[in-house]
């Protein structure tokens, strides 16, 4: 877990090529935000995205369940251009290890009860905040208004009312993210020793 544009994904990314793909089965919450066909395009651009029940989180529970239980589940793919699920889905079939990454996986009990490990991402939000402005604008084709608009309206207030109070369920805080390699070795010997030990 951790703050928009905090590190995440280059997290799990180091996680997944220090342990292995195979051994992981990668679970992204973003892709599990609800689809709402009922709203145009412009109506689902002002939906608050950063708030819990934007995101279909039982969904991620169950699959996640049937992913202990040894079953290959269909994660939905999410189009971040048009605010819509697309009619992909991505077989992720089970492993030892199952990573979740998200802003607000920590915000749910149930799920944060299926957790053997919990990490944070703390960045600092200026850091965040640039990080976002320049991915949103290149690879998800929003205007600079609009992403300032919504970092003010949704994304900072929703950062303080949900995300950061969250870091406390934490058993790991990893200052900078995946940039910090000590924090980042740590997590991953912790991993090594539970695949050996069985215990994952």
């Amino acid at each position: 877990a951790g703050g928009t544009a905090s590190g995440k994904t280059t997290v799990a990314q180091a996680v997944l090529n220090a342990v292995g793909a195979s051994q992981i089965a990668y679970l992204p919450h973003d892709a599990y935000y609800k689809d709402r066909p009922d709203l145009n395009v412009d109506e689902r651009a002002l939906l608050n995205y950063d708030h819990p029940d934007s995101l279909e989180t039982k969904l991620m529970i169950k699959h996640i369940k049937r992913l202990l239980a040894g079953e290959t589940v269909p994660v939905p793919v999410y189009d971040f251009t048009e605010h819509r699920r697309t009619s992909d889905t991505i077989a992720v079939e089970p492993c030892p290890i199952i990573l979740v990454d998200g802003i607000l996986i920590f915000t749910r009990r149930k799920l944060r009860d299926l957790m053997d490990i919990k990490v944070f991402v703390d960045t600092d939000s200026d850091v965040r905040f640039i990080r976002r402005l320049r991915r949103d604008m290149e690879e998800r084709g929003r205007s600079l208004d609009s992403v300032v608009s919504q970092y003010l309206e949704t994304v900072r207030p929703m950062h303080i009312k949900f995300v950061e109070p969250s870091k406390r369920f934490a058993d790991v805080i990893i200052p900078g993210g995946g940039l910090n390699r000590v924090a980042m070795e740590m997590v991953v010997s912790r991993l090594y020793a539970m695949l050996q030990d069985g215990g994952v």
